[in-house]
């Protein structure tokens, strides 16, 4: 389905029935890489899955971005779908636009999830992603492949799952240079911390274990700066945790959407990983 908001037009996935929950994706991929989440979330909500403006089927207009711009995107995609009111699961990049949003819209945030992301760069961090906006501009992707998909999985999970990974690769490599590069800047600018206290409605800060990229202490700075918010770390996961360990991923997802007390209890946790 394709909506037109915002001056471009989105690509998304609507499926299910319930409250709604938005799924946005990481840099360089697009709604794909939810393909194993999307019909298990849908069994108890109503799924929105799309494609970033310079992703997927997605239009993909120069840049650069910005995270503002990106929010702005889903704002628009919201109401041209009639949802008031949503939860948010934003992994990457993704985590990055649903901090952006939930701070400008609050009323429009039942639940927020943000899965291996951070709230801020250092300035070194913020030269490497303007350097490899400026490589895929003028060489297109294929260049950062190989050190995406290393910084993605650990060297355990390409070994064990080639087809999974091979897939990742595909989606990679198709990437649009042009909306790489725009949504490139717009991470690179992300610097939230200071404001994440604003935050009040019930949180869910996810990390993988082995993330080099948006590491552990990067999702407990988000933790501790948003009010009540609750931190699972995925043990064996790199920084694509919802690939890497899709069960324990979806199992903390859905305990945290069903629980009506905030912050989420240990118990409701460990049921949901004990589960059969």
């Amino acid at each position: 389905m394709r909506a037109f908001v915002n001056g471009i037009a989105l690509d998304f996935d609507l499926v299910g029935r319930g409250p709604t929950l938005v799924l946005i994706h990481a840099l360089g991929v697009d709604r794909r890489m939810w393909r194993r989440q999307v019909p298990v979330f849908a069994e108890s909500h109503q799924v929105v899955a799309y494609d970033v403006r310079g992703h997927g089927g997605s239009d993909k207009p120069s840049g650069p971005y910005s995270l503002e711009t990106l929010a702005d995107d889903l704002h628009g995609l919201l109401d041209a779908l009639g949802i008031e009111r949503a939860s948010l699961l934003g992994l990457s990049m993704g985590g990055m636009i649903a901090q952006t949003f939930a701070l400008a819209h609050p009323e429009r945030v039942d639940r927020l999830i943000l899965a291996d992301t951070t709230s801020e760069y250092p300035p070194e961090r913020r030269r490497q992603f303007a350097e490899r906006a400026r490589l895929v501009e003028t060489s297109g992707v294929d260049l950062i492949v190989p050190a995406t998909l290393e910084r993605w999985f650990t060297p355990e999970f390409r070994a064990d799952e080639e087809d999974t990974v091979e897939e990742i690769r595909k989606i990679v490599l198709a990437a649009d240079p042009i909306g790489y590069a725009g949504a490139c800047h717009a991470v690179s600018r992300v610097d939230l911390t200071d404001r994440l206290g604003e935050i009040q409605c019930p949180t869910l800060v996810l990390v993988g274990e082995h993330d080099p990229g948006t590491p552990v202490a990067a999702a407990a700075r988000i933790q501790a700066a948003i009010p009540g918010a609750r931190l699972e770390v995925i043990q064996g996961a790199s920084h694509l945790s919802n690939i890497a360990r899709p069960d324990v991923f979806e199992k903390i997802v859905l305990a945290f959407l069903r629980e009506g007390k905030f912050p989420l209890d240990d118990a409701v946790v460990d049921e949901a990983l004990n589960a059969d």
